[in-house]
């Protein structure tokens, strides 16, 4: 089976019931990495109410909902991540809450939307 990466950082946005989603991909070799990076990016946004994530770092992975429905945001940003075969990839969604509960589905679907469109903007690359 072919294993592919991401060549640069990309991202993407989306609103739906005035919450908002921002989505960035970036290559990462490294758990310490992707440690400094997520802290940046809390930093970065910090009136937002969730930031969730996944990664593929080697033969590491790891997901969180952050605070939101369990299932609904860092499992599925992962399985997408394994449905692309990317790897040394992580994937960050900050969320800034409309006021507007989404559903538990609604949710699900927006992170994956979300998270899609950051890994649709990525030029992908043999691993």
């Amino acid at each position: 089976m072919e294993r592919f990466s991401i060549k640069s950082e990309v991202s993407s946005f989306t609103e739906v019931m005035k919450s908002k989603f921002i989505a960035i991909a970036f290559p990462c070799d490294g758990v310490e990495k992707f440690k400094s990076k997520l802290e940046y990016v809390r930093k970065s946004h910090p009136k937002a109410k969730h930031v969730v994530y996944a990664y593929k770092i080697g033969v590491n992975s790891k997901s969180t909902d952050d605070r939101e429905p369990k299932g609904t945001a860092g499992r599925p940003l992962l399985e997408l991540l394994n449905k692309k075969h990317l790897e040394n990839v992580a994937l960050i969604v900050v969320r800034y809450f409309g006021g507007t509960e989404l559903g538990a589905g609604r949710l699900l679907r927006t992170y994956v939307t979300s998270g899609a469109s950051a890994l649709n903007n990525a030029e992908i690359i043999n691993f």
